[in-house]
């Protein structure tokens, strides 16, 4: 924690209109364009129909990119449908760019390169084995000679993607650091910014630019310090690209939007993001509205409205916020987007909340949540939970429900859910417990980053759960 408050406060001479602009088929990203709103697809890719069928529901609520799983070469033919059948529909979404999201298969990226407009890579398991969670000690030979295979083995997508004029969004995750980043760098801001940075200076190399950077965590703390060091770190090395916002595994309801609202607006206020997305465990058509309230929120000529009826002062240690929304859920959001940034840039550990048109108590409790979305003091059970996408192994919001029903008295205990192992147990692994699905009707349980019980029948999984925790009071 000491070394995170020692990035909070990074001074930057920076702003959106300053980056280069990338190219995402017909869309561009970057410099003096809109920040752009995007969601993720949770059916099968493989469920053509299914996939079509949500891309109409999600462009009508306003995405302007929209990302698929893809997780082998069945994934990329059924992508490839997707997108013809979308770019020749009548419906108004011939425009809206798809993207592959891609992990643990180099070979598949360079096959989705082939049929839609951008490919997302994670540099954490591009060429590395999914992350171990062990010690490994690598001498600077060795060390160097796995930056080389990197290189060699990228610079095959980067030929691809020139060919067919393909973005790249170069998209790290907190919890799927490689074991070699880990060996050197641990799991810091550092360590993150430096998996970002080696893949970045290959492209740059290469002459590549359309290209989108992105650096997310569940703990909104971790996120903001780390994609402020990310542009620190470009602008040192003579770099500007756009950057895509997101706090990973935001959860669902009140508490995800809260939580997503104080990350992504500290770095909006900063005039860092250039797109973003609200995760939620929720239907992705559910994300936009959300999304949308955040950038016109940060849009210079909605700013001067509501600087007009909004007062924001810091008395000691205390963030005292008001304004004059008259909607409960903007008021949520503008609260938590303007705060998270004052609470940690200040060090204040308190906020008190005023508008006279909701309750004295709604305010109270809205003030803790975004004290603990901050991560300043913790007041209830923490759920850190996936979106869910087709990787996802179990009816993702009904199982959050049986969870939250059986540990919400649990105060200050920070629980995963996870539907596949692709992010957890890793982006859980700030979480004290872990509910991950491990195949169909599948469940393993993790105390911390230790598989407890593994392969359990989802059926008992919740108890399991309960019993685990229960015995280790």
């Amino acid at each position: 924690m000491h070394q995170i408050q020692a990035f909070m406060n990074i001074q930057l001479t920076y702003h959106r209109r300053q980056t280069t602009t990338t190219h995402v088929g017909s869309l561009s990203i970057g410099s003096e364009h809109p920040v752009r709103i995007q969601t993720m697809a949770n059916t099968s890719t493989n469920d053509i129909e299914g996939s079509v069928a949500q891309a109409e529901r999600c462009i009508a609520a306003g995405t302007e990119l929209l990302r698929f799983t893809t997780q082998g070469m069945r994934e990329v033919e059924s992508l490839s449908q997707v997108h013809e059948i979308i770019h020749n529909s009548k419906f108004k979404i011939q425009n809206c760019p798809i993207v592959a999201d891609v992990h643990f298969q180099s070979d598949v990226a360079d096959a989705a390169a082939k049929v839609v407009e951008k490919v997302r890579i994670n540099p954490g398991n591009y060429i590395d084995p999914a992350r171990k969670f062990k010690q490994i000690d690598y001498t600077e030979e060795e060390y160097q000679a796995e930056l080389q295979r990197l290189r060699n083995r990228f610079i095959q997508l980067l030929n691809i993607c020139k060919e067919h004029k393909t973005a790249l969004r170069i998209g790290v995750n907190h919890g799927s650091l490689s074991d070699r980043i880990m060996s050197r760098y641990g799991d810091t801001p550092e360590g993150m910014v430096e998996s970002c940075m080696e893949f970045l200076r290959v492209a740059v190399a290469e002459d590549f630019k359309d290209i989108v950077l992105s650096i997310k965590a569940s703990n909104t703390r971790v996120m903001v310090t780390t994609v402020r060091l990310l542009v620190w770190q470009m602008q040192k090395e003579g770099m500007a690209f756009p950057l895509h916002l997101g706090v990973t595994e935001a959860g669902e309801g009140e508490d995800g939007r809260v939580k997503s609202a104080v990350g992504i607006g500290a770095l909006l206020a900063d005039g860092i993001g250039d797109t973003i997305r609200v995760s939620l465990s929720e239907a992705p058509e559910k994300e936009l509205p959300v999304a949308k309230a955040l950038v016109d929120y940060f849009d210079d000529e909605q700013s001067i409205r509501y600087a007009a009826t909004t007062q924001v002062k810091i008395e000691d240690t205390t963030v005292f916020f008001s304004n004059a929304d008259t909607d409960w859920q903007l008021f949520q959001l503008h609260a938590a987007a303007e705060c998270g940034r004052l609470l940690w840039d200040h060090n204040c550990t308190d906020l008190v909340l005023n508008n006279d048109h909701f309750a004295a108590e709604d305010l109270a409790r809205l003030s803790k949540d975004i004290l603990q979305a901050a991560r300043v003091r913790m007041y209830k059970t923490e759920y850190i939970s996936c979106p869910g996408c087709g990787r996802t192994l179990f009816d993702l919001e009904q199982t959050i429900a049986q969870v939250k029903a059986a540990t919400s008295h649990l105060q200050g205990l920070k629980i995963g859910i996870m539907g596949c192992i692709v992010n957890g147990p890793g982006e859980m692994a700030d979480a004290d417990y872990g509910y991950v699905g491990a195949g169909r009707g599948k469940v393993s349980l993790y105390r911390g980053k230790e598989c407890i019980l593994k392969n359990i029948p989802q059926e008992d999984a919740v108890q399991q759960l309960l019993a685990l925790i229960e015995a280790d009071k």
